[in-house]
């Protein structure tokens, strides 16, 4: 029988990978601008084909996790991931670019839903919260991913022996890290979607998630193109590399700030860091600033999912995998329109101007928790009369 401890360590070594991958592909989105000739406008189109291949998956991922135990999903759809990383790294033209930026933000979505579901059916096994240290993983591959990409540019390597690399290196670990993810998680109420008034609930955790998703997904996409045009660095990874880096220590943290000030707190904290960081970056876009700017931001966003997919977990209306898929819909439309809308207000005015965004959206997180928060209360003081 495989421990609790050897599930969580392989677990966590699968969101380490997915944070690799991940800042694989965003960390060289400057490369792939330069490579295709794209504008701010154009690249923010080529953007548009992350969110509409999530959304292709969303739907997909929802019933394979329902159907099957969740480990099936995670394994084909990362060794699926690492092939269509190498395909973007491959890709001779605009099209076939596309098509390959479809497929590896399509394999992503199912991987994701279905690793995530399988960190909730862990915590149910310990006393302590560990939701957060496995988002904190996340985050430490997305840093390993950037300081690998950054040896690849300064060596010189071309993008699709970079890509390549990292994609045999995810499909060797999927082949050897499936036999120790969980058996038997699958759930056999809840999964269904119901298709009425919207719960409340899930609703306003859906609207944290989407004015989270905006500021992640944009400063996933956008914070190279910063440090390359208004910071005006060479190597452009530092600004990405700072927000990654605390990301990740705001999410290994983030168990012990919970349970010592409360999520509801914890979200305002969040929100404060948020819009200082933006703040901060675009008035002073100077390198230290922009630094301590995109540090902040990296610190404030880390919590929100993590703390969100652990409310929508306890939903009494739907099993955990279909209340994530639910939320993972809300995430995919605040990526859907973050990155594309931060390329087409930088190419009518400035891309300093576009990331005020971020701000605007930090700063929604503070009403819109309340009304969950309050929400919350209301639901335990009736099941208490």
């Amino acid at each position: 029988m495989i421990s609790k401890s050897k599930h969580r360590f392989f677990l966590s070594l699968f969101f380490f990978m997915s944070g690799f991958s991940f800042s694989t592909w965003a960390s060289r989105i400057p490369t792939i601008k330069m490579a295709f000739g794209f504008n701010d406008a154009e690249l923010g189109s080529i953007l548009l084909a992350m969110p509409v291949g999530s959304l292709i998956g969303l739907p997909i991922s929802g019933w394979l996790v329902s159907k099957y135990n969740s480990r099936v999903p995670l394994a084909v759809g990362y060794g699926l991931n690492a092939f269509s990383l190498v395909f973007i790294g491959f890709a001779p033209n605009v099209f076939t670019l596309i098509i390959a930026v479809i497929l590896y933000a399509f394999t992503t979505r199912i991987f994701n839903i279905s690793v995530n579901t399988q960190g909730l059916t862990l915590q149910k096994q310990y006393d302590k919260k560990i939701i957060g240290s496995f988002h904190g993983y996340w985050s430490m591959g997305g840093i390993a991913g950037i300081l690998f990409s950054t040896l690849f540019l300064s060596l010189n390597y071309e993008l699709h022996t970079h890509f390549a690399v990292v994609g045999i290196a995810m499909l060797l670990i999927t082949l050897y890290s499936y036999q120790f993810l969980l058996k038997g998680d699958r759930s056999t109420t809840g999964n269904k979607l119901i298709l009425n008034k919207p719960d409340p609930y899930i609703l306003y955790l859906g609207i944290v998630v989407f004015l989270c998703a905006i500021c992640e997904g944009g400063m996933f996409d956008w914070s190279g193109i910063y440090f390359q045009q208004v910071v005006k660095v060479e190597i452009f990874t530092y600004g990405y590399l700072i927000f990654m880096t605390f990301m990740a220590i705001s999410r290994f943290l983030s168990d012990t700030i919970i349970a010592r000030f409360g999520m509801p707190k914890t979200y305002i904290m969040s929100s404060v860091c948020i819009v200082s960081g933006v703040t901060l970056a675009i008035t002073l876009p100077r390198f230290w600033t922009a630094m301590a700017g995109f540090s902040m931001v990296g610190f404030g966003t880390a919590s929100i999912i993590p703390m969100s997919y652990a409310l929508a977990g306890a939903s009494r209306k739907y099993s955990p995998g279909m209340a994530i898929s639910i939320i993972a819909t809300y995430s995919i439309t605040g990526t859907l329109l973050g990155p594309p809308l931060i390329g087409y207000i930088a190419q009518a005015l400035n891309l300093r101007a576009s990331f005020v965004i971020f701000a605007i959206c930090g700063l929604m997180l503070v009403p819109v928790t309340r009304l969950f928060f309050n929400y919350q209360a209301s639901l335990s003081k009736a099941n208490e009369a």
